[in-house]
């Protein structure tokens, strides 16, 4: 029998909720038809926000969304989307699908989502074919509570009271879409970008996010660290907040994007493999923070991983510009890995953004017309909603095992443990085995036998399993009860490619 070993005696960094947020981009169908219906849809709507989707997330308790990209963010012009939508100016959305974006998503409905959601915001601006006075204004325009151009534009426009922006992301991908950059040039463009990003008297302080490197380049983040910090005093005050990471994991192949691999039809081989390039993150974690640390060894960067997830082949007979893709137990466990990982980093790591919200890539809900539903993705976010705020606490996993074979090898569990306010342990296990169950005994280093199981609950399927509009209850959150409490501690069953969560308290 494994034994998880917690050590609730000492408390270490706190689980900032941005881990669990969300991104969402005008690519495909995750703004319009996704998130936003227009006023005057048949599917009910507030203001254009789609109920059911709003209220789904609230349950979920998303804490933080990005917008509007992506790649999207540095071909945006943001004055396009404000004002009469008649008169909103119409473009083509040359990233995804060449399809014509009529900018009836704004600021406004930005803003307006976010207040229905009662989640933070964040604002991707617009670097690679934007300007300076651009994303000075826009800051201006959506921030400033007072006399001005920007603020009187915003108040004709029908919103008198400032928004908050709490992270501004300058620019998005610069070593690619965002404009083929090097790290040394876009680094000088960040300092003087991010100097016009203003925070206005009274304001709370934006969290300002420079872009960071894709998956594996270290010589990014350390040149890019290395010129920011370079004739900066008082060194690195208000200069960046934050340090982007994109990683997506690629089921089939490592770097041929044409052959990701399907999203439902997979063998066993290919299961394990997508668990184990998803586990990748710890090591990008450990690597990139380690330069990191060079120059902010007190960690007051956060590493911001804004685009994660399974990027698979789009289902079959839709636009391929769209990513529109299913979402099986696998993506569930890609999820749940990931996540203990932020968990257990979460010095360092200050907010993820799963690609992307809703109908593309791996998403937590799927939409069609008037129909709605949740993916296995959606209930792991949920489980796991009861880490964010919380105090992590060291845990150790002995006796477990592996899984999978050669370069595809992992741990059979992964785990993460917080306490929060009120004393309360969550635990949260992935079961990466698609064979056999795990026992696991559960011992805390204080009061260990004072603990009893308050909540238990967990999704479990066949590694392909996913919900449809037919059958939207395939796979779902349930009850848990395969544990017992004895005088050791709490013995618990996990069932193969599963992802449990149990909540312990006095």
């Amino acid at each position: 029998m494994a034994k998880l070993i917690i050590n609730n005696e000492a408390k270490k960094s706190t689980i900032a909720p941005e881990i669990y947020g969300h991104f969402s981009e005008h690519l495909g169908r995750c703004i319009y038809e996704g998130l936003y219906v227009g006023e005057n849809s048949d599917i009910p709507n507030v203001n254009g926000m789609r109920t059911d989707v709003v209220e789904a997330l609230k349950e979920m308790k998303i804490p933080v969304l990005r917008w509007p990209g992506g790649c999207f963010a540095d071909e945006y012009h943001w004055m396009d989307g404000i004002g009469p939508k008649e008169n909103r100016k119409k473009m083509i959305n040359t990233h995804w699908g060449g399809v014509v974006e009529d900018n009836s998503f704004g600021t406004h409905e930005f803003f307006e989502l976010c207040r229905q959601l009662g989640c933070k915001t964040y604002v991707n601006g617009n670097l690679g074919s934007g300007t300076v006075r651009e994303m000075s204004e826009w800051v201006e325009y959506i921030t400033f509570n007072g006399v001005s151009p920007m603020a009187d534009l915003r108040k004709a426009n029908g919103h008198e009271a400032p928004w908050t922006i709490d992270y501004f992301g300058v620019g998005n991908e610069n070593w690619g879409c965002g404009g083929n950059m090097r790290p040394e040039h876009y680094a000088d463009e960040y300092r003087r970008y991010q100097t016009y990003v203003r925070n206005y008297a009274g304001n709370q302080p934006i969290q300002k996010v420079c872009c960071g490197p894709n998956v594996d380049d270290y010589e990014w983040t350390k040149k890019v660290m290395e010129t920011c910090f370079d004739h900066c005093e008082p060194r690195f005050h208000g200069l960046m907040d934050g340090l982007s990471l994109h990683y997506y994991t690629l089921p089939e192949t490592e770097d041929n994007w044409d052959i990701k691999g399907s999203a439902t039809d997979f063998t066993e081989d290919i299961f394990y493999q997508t668990l184990k390039r998803s586990f990748f993150m710890e090591e990008l974690i450990n690597r990139h923070g380690a330069i990191m640390d060079q120059y902010d060894p007190d960690k007051n960067i956060g590493l911001i991983v804004d685009e994660w997830g399974i990027w698979s082949d789009v289902e079959p007979g839709t636009n391929p510009g769209f990513l529109y893709q299913q979402n099986t137990m696998r993506d569930a466990l890609v999820a749940g890995i990931t996540l203990n990982i932020f968990n257990k980093h979460s010095d360092r790591v200050k907010m993820a953004c799963i690609a992307q919200l809703i109908n593309v890539l791996q998403s937590v809900m799927l939409t069609d017309g008037e129909k709605m539903i949740k993916t296995p993705t959606y209930y792991v976010f949920h489980m796991m909603r009861h880490h964010q705020g919380a105090s992590l606490l060291g845990s150790e996993l002995v006796g477990s095992g592996t899984v999978g074979k050669d370069k595809n090898e992992l741990p059979k569990v992964i785990e993460s443990v917080s306490e929060d306010a009120d004393g309360v342990i969550t635990v949260t296990l992935t079961n990466n085995s698609l064979e056999a169950s795990e026992e696991i005994e559960i011992s805390l280093t204080a009061d260990s036998t004072s603990y009893n199981v308050k909540e238990a609950r967990f999704i479990a399927g066949a590694m392909n399993a996913h919900n449809t509009f037919d059958q939207p209850e395939v796979v779902e959150e349930k009850d848990f009860d395969a544990f017992e409490k004895d005088a050791d501690g709490i013995k618990v069953t996990i069932p193969a490619c599963s992802v449990v969560t149990l909540r312990l308290a006095k």
